[in-house]
């Protein structure tokens, strides 16, 4: 790997104007986790690292009367361990659990995770489902977009060159929602997902509200089950009707076929996992 020039900028506005000065030739560094190894496959145009895992403004885990911000750079080691997380974010929780080995999620972010915007991202499907927000950083200022609007294709973001992740909200109404997350990979531990799965909803007088079911691996990018949702949402959950929305799921997705797995496979494991996540997201809800 060639010799690189590295920068510590003491603000995201700073990391912002160093990435617009230097185009091309600057790259963000937050964990390290996939960029050190995409380094050392070719760094390509890249001569200068741009480190902004310690920007105070991406840093921590913080609770509001608007809702719950998370840092850009808080690992997943840090998540797994954060009170709030585990106790109002709980599918945020089990997502972090599944990502790599012990040294990836200390080391790795949530944000270089949705940055790096592989359609397996664990992260996503668990945020999609409680409605989350990113807050990006540009030469302009900031601005805050649905998560949803940020996966663009695979490795392919909303974000221009120049602009920088600073943090991810989850809308206080989100926090505490029945929710669950399911992933399946072809080993137990340090796997890409096949499929990985999410849901969150509500359970009021008797009937669904608020579904959300979010799916990873099974297109381009991480998407919302959004006609499953409808078919879910003012009904009374029995197991032909989550039966019917794990179908629809299935129909909404566009999984490959390849070496890892056959598209055959792959839409079992949709209407599988989605079923598990509905279930289980309706168990907590009875349960409170």
């Amino acid at each position: 790997m060639k010799a690189l020039d590295y920068i510590v900028p003491k603000s995201a506005a700073a990391a912002v104007e160093l990435l617009s000065d230097y185009g091309e030739t600057a790259c963000l560094l937050a964990g390290g986790t996939d960029l050190v190894v995409d380094l050392k496959h070719g760094a390509g145009r890249v001569e200068t690292l741009v480190d902004v895992s310690q920007l105070q403004e991406c840093r921590g885990i913080d609770e509001t009367d608007e809702g719950l911000r998370i840092g850009s750079m808080v690992t997943y080691g840090e998540i797994m361990e954060n009170s709030i997380c585990l106790t109002k974010t709980p599918e945020i929780v089990a997502a972090s659990h599944t990502v790599g080995a012990v040294q990836t999620r200390n080391l790795g972010t949530i944000g270089g995770n949705l940055v790096t915007c592989v359609p397996s991202a664990d992260s996503a499907p668990a945020l999609m489902v409680l409605d989350a927000e990113v807050t990006i950083a540009g030469t302009e200022g900031n601005r805050r977009i649905p998560i949803e609007d940020f996966f663009v294709g695979p490795r392919k973001t909303s974000m221009q060159p120049h602009e920088l992740l600073i943090d991810i909200f989850i809308p206080k109404k989100n926090l505490g929602k029945p929710s669950s997350f399911y992933k399946f990979g072809l080993r137990k531990g340090q796997a890409l997902a096949l499929v990985n799965a999410a849901a969150a909803l509500e359970l009021i007088n008797g009937e669904i509200t608020s579904p959300r079911i979010a799916l990873g691996a099974v297109a381009p990018t991480p998407l919302r089950a959004i006609k499953a949702e409808e078919l879910l949402d003012g009904q009374k959950p029995n197991k032909e009707l989550i039966t019917k929305a794990a179908d629809m799921a299935v129909a909404e997705c566009k999984p490959i076929d390849d070496f890892r797995a056959s598209l055959k496979y792959r839409q079992h494991l949709i209407r599988t996992l989605t079923q598990r996540v509905i279930t289980r997201s309706l168990e907590v809800a009875n349960e409170r």
